[in-house]
């Protein structure tokens, strides 16, 4: 392409503070260094991840930035040493990766890459510690490394998935994050046998996407639990039979849903972050053969607390991150999923947006509206 080793001078969304609107910027975009890769996003969508660092609750603020990290694009140029990918490739960045040369990335058991695992922290790029974005000489810092609130981003090549170019990056982006680590955190992890029963603690994105697994699983209950009655007739859609809201009844939520289920649940999956649902979701598995997943993320000084005799009991505990899935290895994948209509991806996507009114995103997520919102780059 012409602009192959150019800056790019394009528009990006930049959060100059915490907590306060994006602020639509022309930003310059250096070329992709060593093993890096510059992008053209076309689409992007609003995860609660760039909501809860944009507000910087609970951690180092780090701004300027530019936020975003589920997206779909399409290949600009490539930097030193990146052999897999090429100018023109349709692929979803995502906000971990696989070096592929790590023990991580070796084992058939991890996708917990050590060079590129997660980084909340990092505003730069790995190579050089230097970002890629400016504004008049003054750099802006990366998110997720990814940055996905821009016209062109520079990303990891560790952290593409190439994906089929017949796929609608306006409804695959959204397979870059949220969704991939509620379904694979019940395909991958709970691993649900067809006909056995489900809870789903939470239903936001994630366990929408969790409960969207135990339907392709087969399960034939699916249970969710949710303190919002709002989001059960949403949820039918996604295969959730059946629900139960704590705060209406008198007794613990596991035992609620023992004597729903005959002694308690084959699986459940949690996607809350409440360390009283995590604790809730391993107690409510049944004996001799329950398996819980925890998805959500703690407070940093939570402690889970169960008696030993629920581990002895031969209930299972498990974490999982990003649903199991290697990034470059299997999200491609979960892609063809849907291209082979085996995942529903629209039921996801409640609302759209123009770039120039990406505010309205976080407006959404604010009030608590819709799933996932849509934003569409150059518009």
């Amino acid at each position: 392409m012409s602009t192959t080793g150019q800056i790019i001078r394009c528009k990006a969304a930049v959060a100059w503070e915490a907590g306060k609107p994006l602020v639509m910027e022309e930003v310059e975009v250096a070329p992709p260094q060593k093993h890096e890769v510059r992008i053209k996003i076309l689409f992007t969508s609003l995860c609660h991840t760039d909501v809860y660092f944009w507000e910087a609750k609970g951690q180092t603020p780090l701004f300027p930035r530019i936020f975003g990290h589920e997206a779909g694009g399409i290949v600009e140029s490539v930097g030193e040493g990146v052999t897999d990918l090429s100018p023109g490739d349709h692929v979803l960045p995502i906000f971990t990766g696989e070096c592929g040369d790590c023990r991580h990335c070796h084992s058939e058991e991890s996708n917990m890459c050590d060079l590129l695992r997660i980084n909340t922290e990092r505003g730069a790029m790995i190579h050089d510690g230097e970002s890629r974005f400016s504004i008049k000489g003054k750099p802006i810092h990366h998110f997720l490394g990814t940055s996905t609130f821009s016209e062109y981003t520079v990303v990891h090549s560790g952290q593409v998935a190439k994906i089929n170019p017949a796929a609608p990056l306006d409804k695959v982006c959204i397979v870059s994050c949220g969704v991939s680590t509620g379904l694979g955190a019940t395909l991958n992890v709970a691993k649900p046998k067809k006909g056995q029963s489900v809870a789903i603690f939470g239903l936001g994105a994630v366990g929408l996407a969790a409960a969207e697994g135990a339907r392709i699983a087969g399960a034939a209950r699916i249970i969710g639990v949710d303190l919002n009655p709002n989001r059960f007739e949403e949820a039918k859609k996604f295969g959730v039979t059946e629900f139960v809201n704590p705060r209406e009844h008198d007794k613990p939520v596991q035992q609620v849903i023992a004597e729903m289920t005959d002694g308690g649940v084959d699986r459940s999956v949690e996607c809350t972050g409440s360390i009283q649902a995590m604790i809730q979701a391993f107690e409510c598995v049944h004996d001799g053969w329950g398996v819980a997943v925890l998805v959500g993320v703690p407070s940093k000084d939570d402690a889970f607390k169960t008696h030993p005799m629920n581990l002895l009991n031969e209930r299972t505990l498990k974490g999982t991150f990003f649903g199991n899935y290697k990034p470059k290895t299997d999200i491609p994948g979960v892609v063809e999923q849907y291209m082979n209509k085996e995942l529903e991806l629209e039921k996801f996507i409640t609302h759209s947006v123009p770039f120039s009114e990406i505010n309205k995103a976080f407006d959404y997520m604010a009030r608590g509206e819709g799933i996932r919102c849509i934003i569409t780059m150059g518009a």
